[in-house]
């Protein structure tokens, strides 16, 4: 469904289409999808309400067209460069692997904030694009972390427990971690001293060696 979307969507886009997805964000981010219409994103690109139809033919069909890009680039396993540029800066550890990318994924939240926000608070409250969206998330992510997982294990950093079990805890931490922040709490950054402070709890836990 995903990437039929994806396909579907012009290399560029026009002035007007580039005017309904910004008016689009900006109406999703503060007010919800289901308490925006079409109409209010209409009047905010000051465009007709028809023209908005023509272009994704619903309301639906204006939020996929949203969110699929942003998580094509948001999920290293996709941005192949984002994925090179981390572990060539990594080190050879974990830790740093973990590290550079969190700071590499939040620099990109920072700069997409609405989607963002938009893209987690509808995954929270419309199921049927939960239901889509979890399975193909969990499946791009999967190719490319799973192994450098294995790799790490191998080196006996990690404990030797089943990779995805791992890979469902760190999904938990990291997603929870940054969604808290920049949803939630609607802060506009995270400081380095809070990423360390991530990174050592994801490595050490709470208790006292």
């Amino acid at each position: 469904m995903f990437d039929d979307i994806l396909a579907s969507q012009p290399a560029k886009r026009t002035a007007k289409q580039q005017r309904i997805v910004e008016a689009a964000i900006q109406l999703f981010a503060e007010k919800g999808y289901a308490n925006t219409s079409t109409a209010e994103i209409a009047k905010t690109a000051e465009v007709s309400e028809a023209s908005i139809f023509k272009q994704y033919g619903t309301k639906a069909n204006l939020l996929l067209a949203l969110i699929v890009p942003y998580i094509k680039e948001f999920f290293p396993a996709i941005a192949q460069e984002t994925f090179e540029m981390v572990t060539s800066t990594a080190g050879p550890t974990f830790e740093g692997f973990l590290r550079e990318l969190l700071k590499n994924r939040i620099a990109f939240i920072m700069e997409n904030k609405e989607i963002f926000q938009v893209l987690i608070k509808e995954i929270l409250y419309k199921e049927d694009l939960k239901a889509e969206l979890i399975p193909y998330v969990t499946d791009i992510v999967k190719s490319r972390v799973e192994g450098s997982i294995e790799l790490f294990k191998e080196k006996g950093e990690l404990i030797d427990i089943p990779t995805d079990r791992i890979l469902r805890l760190l999904y938990t931490f990291i997603g929870g971690f940054i969604a808290s922040r920049f949803v939630l709490l609607n802060m506009e950054a995270i400081s380095a001293e809070e990423i360390e402070d991530a990174v050592l709890f994801v490595m050490d836990g709470l208790r006292k060696s």
